[in-house]
């Protein structure tokens, strides 16, 4: 596929904002009407009932944007198209159930894993698979139950006003701008869709929640976050780590969180407000200020290590090469740096959280 031109990408950009704000709109009556309300709860964040299933203005938002890629593309695979239309319809079919009326959270891993194969059968790697390499067997399950996490890892970090649509609006900026230093102006130019999608919603839900995303936003966020990451990954020159470092603050907050949970002895697939943004915000701060916390994270710490990863490298001329003089290699460097220091915040973020708890009990 060739890449539009920028009035063409403003073109189709008007008209997937337009279903996103739209559909979103359409949902808050809708979840009026049939009484589809987030109620408070010891496990919830919020103060006062509120109507959930937003994300599907997000849904329709992406799917709307595929099908103008496949109307006005020129050259478009359309096997990856269908591919990620059909992972992106399971997805959120499943979290349009499970907020209608709750569904078995075996019946929603299953439906995450096959979406996440529906993905990676439309790509290369299912070829190298079928050539009986056991090592490319490896890979494509690894990448399976990363695409799967990245769903599930998302719908956990959806618990308080605007954070998971800024967060997701914030690696879709920064994996579109790489991808276009990187020479990639298809993908780029898709990320930006994804981007422009997600901003639809965005006014919904922050810095008030008139409407929370719901399952069926959550879990699309997610997989269009690990297909972005993926896309940047190819890349090149761009460090093919940035992605991951991009998503670090989600990532560590969910993945520490799972661990220290089931280090306890929890029930780690239940509802809770364990994680480091729930304590935060239990600790009596705004759902606006913590949601700045992470945004705050973001600027002040993922896009230095992401500078410095890629330094050297700049946009490509017109019809040019893609330049990287400096260019040195994966980035496992930042990498590292990006993870270290999100999980040092998160264990001391916690702890202080905690303290503070125990501070606010009565003494006896």
């Amino acid at each position: 596929m060739e890449a539009w031109s920028v009035v063409a990408w403003s073109v189709v950009a008007l008209c997937v904002l337009a279903a996103s704000v739209g559909v979103t709109a359409w949902s808050l009556a809708y979840a009026r009407r049939r009484n589809l309300l987030d109620q408070p709860g010891q496990r919830r964040s919020h103060t006062m009932p509120t109507p959930r299933g937003g994300g599907i203005g997000i849904v329709v938002g992406v799917l709307v944007a595929n099908l103008l890629v496949l109307v006005t593309g020129d050259g478009v695979d359309v096997s990856a198209l269908l591919a990620l239309s059909v992972a992106t319809l399971l997805v959120a079919v499943v979290g349009w159930i499970d907020d209608h009326r709750g569904l078995a959270a075996r019946m929603r891993l299953a439906a995450h894993l096959v979406a996440a194969v529906a993905l990676l059968a439309a790509t290369p790697l299912v070829d190298l698979v079928l050539s009986a390499g056991v090592l490319w067997m490896l890979v494509a399950f690894v990448l399976v139950l990363a695409i799967a996490w990245s769903v599930n890892l998302h719908n956990f970090m959806d618990g308080i006003d605007g954070l998971l649509a800024t967060q997701a609006l914030f690696v879709f900026i920064v994996l579109a701008v790489l991808c276009a230093m990187g020479g990639r102006a298809v993908e780029a130019e898709r990320i930006g869709l994804f981007a422009v999608a997600t901003l639809g919603f965005l006014p919904f839900n922050f810095p008030r929640a008139r409407i929370f995303m719901g399952d069926v936003g959550s879990g699309v966020l997610g997989l269009l976050v690990a297909v972005a990451v993926g896309w940047q990954m190819l890349a090149h020159p761009v460090a093919a780590a940035s992605g991951l470092v991009a998503c670090s603050v989600f990532v560590v907050d969910a993945t520490a969180t799972l661990l220290w949970r089931m280090m306890n002895g929890r029930r780690w697939y239940s509802a809770h407000r364990e994680h480091l943004y729930q304590w935060l915000v239990r600790g009596g701060r705004s759902h606006v200020r913590v949601t700045g916390m992470y945004m705050a994270w973001n600027l002040v710490v993922v896009v230095p290590v992401l500078a410095w990863m890629n330094r050297g490298l700049s946009f490509p001329a017109t019809n040019g090469p893609t330049t990287a003089s400096s260019y040195t290699g994966p980035g496992l460097e930042g990498l590292l740096v990006a993870y270290g220091l999100a999980t040092l915040a998160w264990l001391v973020g916690k702890r202080h959280c905690i303290r503070a708890a125990r501070r606010r009990l009565p003494r006896s």
